[in-house]
C-alpha cells in the first residue's frame, strides 16, 4: 500500500513529518510517498538522521507550501502547487491508495470535496476525530468541516460515522447520538430537532437520542453526530480538559515528598491514564465522504503520533471503508442527488 504525505504540512514539519514517516516505513509495512520540496526533504532527513530510510521512500517534488494561516481556498488558487494539493491531486489520479496531511484544516477538506471529489450521494464531508473515553472511544462527526448544516448532513454524518466505526474501528452495531442541550426529542433548534426525526426512522441505523455533551466522556454512545461549529466547539473542549486534567494530577504528586513516593506506587497506573487521555493515541480523523481515503493529521503530531496516524490511514484504506460508504449510500434515503457546492 502507498500512502501519499503532506511532507511540509502542520507546526513541525519536515522534520517530525519525516521522523514519523521513516518509522512507518520501518515498522508498518507501507509504501510512502512525500509531498514537497525534494532538496529541503533530503537536507532534512540528514539532519534527522533518516537519511537512510527515506531514500525508501519516492518524493513528489512541489515547491510551493500551504500555511496554517493561508485561505482555505487557496489550495485551489494560489497554492496549487504546494505539497497539499500535489498529494490530493496524486492520490485522485491514483499514484497512491490515500492521502495524508498535518496541514491546515479547512484546505484539505476544501482539497478533499474539490480535488479528490466526494462520494456519489455525500451532500458534504465531515471531519471525524476518534477520541478516547472512559468505555474505549468514540467518533465526532462532523468536527469543524461543516459549519452551518441542513438536518440530511447530520443524517448522513451518522450514517457515515456509523459504517466507519463498524469497518474500521470493529464496533458492532455503533451506537449513534445527536449532540443537543437536552436527551429529550423536541429539545434543540430546527435543525436538531429535524435530524432527530431523520436518524431516528434510517434503517439500520442504531439512533439511541439526544445526548448531552456531559455524558460524552462516559461513552454514551460510539458516534456523536453534530454540526462542525458544534463539533468542533465538543472536540476543542474535550482535549483542552483532557490536558488540565493530566496536568493536575502531575501537580498534586509533585507537591511533597508524600505525594512523591505515592506516585512511584501507582506509576503504571498513572501511565495507563495519560495514555487513555491522549487524543494523539488515534493520530488523526479520516474526512468522511471523500471519494478516496483522505486524512487530517493533528497539527502539531510528532514523530510517534504521524507513525500512529498512518497505521490508522493504512487500516482504513484495507478496510475498504469508501467502499462500503459508496455502496450505503447509493440510491437510498441518505444518498440524494449530489450538490457540488
Amino acid at each position: 500500500m502507498r500512502i501519499i504525505v503532506d511532507g511540509f504540512g502542520g507546526d513541525n514539519a519536515p522534520g517530525e513529518i519525516l521522523l514519523g514517516c521513516a518509522q512507518a516505513v520501518e515498522e508498518l509495512g507501507v509504501d510512502i510517498t512525500v509531498a514537497g520540496d525534494k532538496d529541503k526533504l533530503l537536507a532534512c532527513a540528514k539532519e534527522k538522521g533518516v537519511e537512510a530510510a527515506f531514500h525508501k521512500m519516492e518524493v513528489l517534488h512541489c515547491p510551493d507550501v500551504l500555511a496554517m494561516e493561508d485561505e482555505p481556498g487557496s489550495v485551489l488558487k494560489e497554492k496549487s502547487e504546494s505539497s497539499m494539493a500535489a498529494g490530493l491531486r496524486a492520490v485522485a489520479q491514483g499514484q497512491g491508495e490515500a492521502f495524508a496531511s498535518a496541514g491546515n484544516s479547512g484546505a484539505l477538506t476544501v482539497g478533499a470535496t474539490m480535488i479528490v471529489k466526494r462520494i456519489k450521494g455525500v451532500k458534504r464531508v465531515a471531519f471525524a476525530p476518534v477520541l478516547p473515553s472512559a468505555q474505549g472511544f468514540f467518533m465526532i462527526s462532523d468536527a469543524g468541516a461543516n459549519v452551518e448544516c441542513r438536518p440530511e448532513m447530520l443524517l448522513q454524518f451518522g450514517l457515515m460515522g456509523s459504517i466507519y466505526m463498524e469497518q474500521v474501528m470493529g464496533v458492532k452495531s455503533p451506537r449513534v447520538g445527536l449532540v443537543n442541550v437536552g436527551t429529550e426529542s423536541h429539545k434543540g433548534d430546527p435543525l436538531r430537532q429535524n435530524a432527530y426525526g431523520l436518524l431516528k426512522d434510517c434503517p439500520g441505523l442504531n439512533f439511541v437520542g439526544n445526548i448531552e455533551p456531559r455524558d460524552i466522556p462516559y461513552g454514551h454512545c460510539d458516534v456523536v453526530v453534530a454540526d462542525g461549529f458544534t463539533g468542533n466547539t465538543v472536540l476543542k473542549l474535550y482535549e483542552g480538559t483532557a490536558l488540565a486534567i493530566v496536568g493536575m494530577v502531575k501537580d498534586i504528586f509533585k507537591k511533597s515528598a508524600k505525594n512523591k513516593l505515592a506516585a512511584a506506587m501507582i506509576y503504571g497506573d498513572l501511565q495507563g491514564l495519560k495514555k487513555t487521555m491522549d487524543y494523539n493515541t488515534y493520530g488523526g480523523a479520516a474526512i468522511l465522504g471523500a471519494a478516496k481515503p483522505v486524512f487530517k493529521m493533528h497539527g502539531n503530531a510528532k514523530a510517534p503520533a504521524v507513525k500512529n496516524a498512518l497505521r490508522l490511514v493504512r487500516d482504513c484504506t484495507q478496510s475498504r471503508y469508501v467502499d462500503k460508504m459508496r455502496d450505503a449510500l447509493a440510491g437510498g434515503s441518505a444518498g440524494e442527488k449530489n450538490e457540488q457546492e
